[in-house]
């Protein structure tokens, strides 16, 4: 089962993310507090974005190994491998936007989860496009039409109602930085392995930029190829 899971974990979520929208349309906005109501939303715009990250389009994998850290010899499984996004993805990440939702009046807890969700604008908007050399990459669509909305309204709702202090948007800050890096740059820097026995498959490997990262490893087998010869 844990298999299973690991090699389909965004799409587990895909279906949650089905499930949460039927029970926020029929009951959430009901039985949950505005800011609960936000926070859901938040985590459910988390829930797309590992969908189009790793499902479809899909080809993060290829893009982070191949294109962002030039990976030629053992791209499939480093620096990204599988067990690593299943770890970053569903446990430190569900963890991060989950817990604030069942604490609603620590409104510095709410905006480090929605703030955090910012941080994916310059990452997928700016950095992956100017390394693509593309207008789009996989997870910027829910970045700038889900996440990016959601968070200016959080902001907007609770400074409007006088929900949060001064404080309470410095503490949120520095919360969404940290939970940021310990739900991604962390397990990263800790999981990484180059003898990993977690591979992903062509499937999981490739989806959008496929060209160019093929075209980056058949450069590398060309090169090494002519050097030992």
């Amino acid at each position: 089962m844990i298999r299973i899971w690991r090699n389909n974990w965004y799409w587990f979520g895909g279906i949650l993310f089905i499930a949460l929208s039927f029970f926020m349309g029929f009951w959430g906005t009901r039985l949950l507090s505005h800011i609960q109501v936000i926070m859901v939303f938040s985590f459910m715009a988390m829930l797309i974005h590992q969908v189009e990250e790793y499902g479809w389009p899909g080809g993060f994998p290829s893009i982070t190994n191949i294109i962002h850290f030039r990976e030629t010899e053992i791209p499939e499984r480093y620096p990204f491998n599988p067990n690593l996004c299943f770890f970053d993805n569903v446990f430190t990440t569900y963890t991060f936007y989950i817990v604030p939702i069942f604490f609603p009046n620590l409104i510095w807890l709410a905006l480090a989860q929605t703030l955090a969700a910012l941080l994916q604008l310059p990452a997928h908007g700016i950095f992956m496009n100017l390394r693509l050399k593309s207008i789009y990459n996989p997870g910027f669509g829910s970045t700038f039409f889900l996440q990016l909305p959601l968070g200016i309204y959080m902001i907007y709702y609770v400074s409007t109602n006088g929900l949060a202090t001064g404080l309470d948007f410095v503490y949120g800050a520095i919360g969404g930085i940290v939970g940021y890096a310990l739900c991604f740059g962390l397990p990263v820097m800790l999981m990484r392995n180059r003898n990993s026995k977690y591979s992903f498959t062509e499937k999981q490997m490739f989806g959008f930029a496929e060209k160019k990262a093929r075209k980056i490893l058949e450069d590398a087998n060309s090169t090494l190829f002519q050097s030992n010869n």
